[in-house]
């Protein structure tokens, strides 16, 4: 199977998945199966919906108010890597979907600083696990001593936690697996930009700004799979954002940048506080399946996307960062709530319907 980019210039990544056709599943139906444990969320995909020109208008505003943001956090991730491999190669394996445009920037601004770098785009799957066979195709080019995994950012750890599964036995990986993000309000994240819930603007959509691929489909024989998001070419937005972010990485004057201070040995707290918060909601929600709760703008936006939301809970109605979100959940049906500090670390969650 032979890596491709998807939307991406080749050499800003290299997906190690396999393009495959699939009958879609409609959304209600496809969250049915998932609870009532006759398929399993990688099994099944539902045709992503084009954006709506009001998806869109959000989008582009938060561009407008966090690409210099991205710029920054961007070049201080950079540094730290730089700094922590001290000229090394460092071979970047992002997630897909969420760690893919992250993984462009990191990959961009590494270079610029003259960094030897390699991107590869790999499938992780939460209950299921990493994909051994694009493991096995980066081990068989790269030491894993090299190797930093990159995603969007962290809701409560789910795929962290998986992500410390899946490495468990394989050689190479001893402690904790080096992920990269640029959000992390629970703290879990081996190094993170901040612990802020902000909104990140490639966080509110899905294939348009990540190859347009689709989220991948378990395989336990080859590759992972995916779909190519053909019937979203014409809004392609992925190569401009990285692209955009990149110009203003390459305008910042390097020397007053300081890498990234995150310590995941001090982030304590933080767990505590998002652990609290995840137990007050599943108590008082009464939620059956801690996967029914998605802490995080990004997490909270792409769950009304792709599932059916019971309810969105918010720190604020009037939050800017949550408008798309609140927009969504209107447009839906389900009642928005605003919490304030009962989010704790979080300015927003949606709870997953239960369906049976």
């Amino acid at each position: 199977m032979q890596p491709f980019s998807g939307a991406y210039p080749e050499t800003d990544i290299q997906f190690l998945l396999r393009p495959i056709a699939m009958a879609m599943t409609d959304l209600a139906l496809k969250e049915e199966l998932i609870q009532s444990g006759k398929a399993h969320y990688s099994d099944l995909l539902s045709q992503e919906a084009i954006p709506s020109p009001e998806h869109l208008s959000i989008y582009r505003q938060s561009l407008l108010t966090g690409a210099q943001r991205l710029a920054t956090d961007v070049l201080r991730l950079a540094k730290r890597l730089i700094a922590d491999y001290k000229g090394q190669p460092i071979v970047l394996v992002s997630l897909v979907r969420a760690g893919v445009p992250l993984g462009v920037m990191l990959t961009r601004a590494l270079r610029f600083m003259g960094q030897e770098v390699h991107h590869y785009g790999i499938s992780i799957i939460r209950d299921r696990g990493i994909d051994t066979a694009a493991m096995d195709y980066i081990e068989a080019r790269h030491s894993p001593a090299s190797v930093v995994f990159v995603d969007g950012w962290v809701g409560k750890g789910a795929i962290t936690n998986q992500l410390t599964a899946s490495l468990k036995n394989r050689k190479g990986y001893a402690g904790k697996p080096k992920l990269v993000v640029l959000a992390d309000p629970c703290g879990v994240a081996w190094l993170s930009a901040s612990d802020d819930d902000w909104l990140i603007p490639f966080g509110i959509l899905g294939a348009n700004v990540s190859g347009l691929i689709s989220r991948s489909v378990w395989s336990a024989d080859d590759f992972h799979g995916c779909v190519l998001c053909s019937h979203l070419a014409d809004l392609e937005c992925g190569v401009a954002l990285v692209d955009q972010v990149q110009a203003l990485v390459e305008q910042q004057d390097l020397a007053t940048i300081q890498p990234a201070d995150w310590v995941w040995q001090e982030k304590t707290t933080q767990i505590e506080a998002s652990l609290a918060v995840i137990k007050t909601l599943e108590s008082q929600y009464a939620v059956d399946n801690l996967n029914r709760i998605k802490p995080g703008i990004a997490e909270a936006t792409r769950a009304v996307l792709r599932r059916v939301p019971d309810h969105v809970l918010v720190r604020s109605k009037q939050d800017p960062d949550v408008k798309l979100l609140v927009h969504l959940a209107v447009s839906k049906g389900v009642h928005v709530e605003a919490l304030g500090d009962l989010l704790g670390p979080y300015r927003a969650v949606t709870i997953i319907k239960k369906v049976l």
